[in-house]
C-alpha cells in the first residue's frame, strides 16, 4: 500500500491555514491518494498523531477517522477539523482527538503546537468488513508545524 498527500500537503511542512483555530487556522486532514490497497479493504482507518508531544503521539492522539473505500485505490477527502458533523460522504469519526480544555475536539484536531516545529504523522490501516487489519503504514509524515 502506498500513499501520496495531495491538496498542497507535502509531508514536510503543514500548509498555511491548516493549523488549529487557536493559532489562526481552520485546518482539515490532508487529502490523500491511496494505491495498492489489499483485496477486501472496506475502510481506511487513519490515526492522526503529534509525534513531538507524547500524550498525543500515538493511537490517534489528534483523532481517528474512518474512510469507506473499495477497489485497490482511493482518494481520501479532506475532513474538517474540530467536528464530527457534516463530514464528507463515507467518512466517520472513529475516535475524537484526546486533547482537553481549549484543545478539545469532537473529531480531528488540526496541528496545534503554535508553530514550534512539532512532527505530525498519520498511521493508516486497511481494514476489511469484519474490522480486521489487512495492512498498515505507520508514521506517514504529514508535516511539521
Amino acid at each position: 500500500m502506498q500513499v501520496v498527500l495531495t491538496g498542497g500537503w507535502d509531508g514536510n511542512r503543514v500548509p498555511d491555514g491548516q493549523q488549529c483555530t487557536l493559532f489562526g487556522g481552520n485546518g482539515s486532514t490532508p487529502p490523500m491518494r491511496i494505491t495498492g490497497m489489499p483485496a477486501g479493504t472496506a475502510m481506511i482507518v487513519a490515526e492522526y498523531n503529534d509525534r513531538s508531544y507524547q500524550p498525543l503521539s500515538r493511537n490517534g492522539g489528534h483523532g481517528t477517522i474512518g474512510y469507506a473505500v473499495s477497489g485497490d485505490s482511493a482518494d481520501l477527502p479532506a475532513v474538517p477539523g474540530l467536528t464530527d458533523r457534516n463530514l464528507p460522504r463515507g467518512v466517520q469519526v472513529i475516535k475524537k482527538a484526546r486533547g482537553t480544555g481549549e484543545y478539545a475536539s469532537d473529531g480531528y484536531m488540526p496541528p496545534c503546537s503554535g508553530g514550534r516545529g512539532n512532527r505530525y504523522t498519520v498511521d493508516l490501516h486497511a481494514v476489511d468488513a469484519g474490522g480486521n487489519t489487512l495492512e498498515r503504514l505507520r508514521r506517514v509524515p504529514i508535516g511539521r508545524y
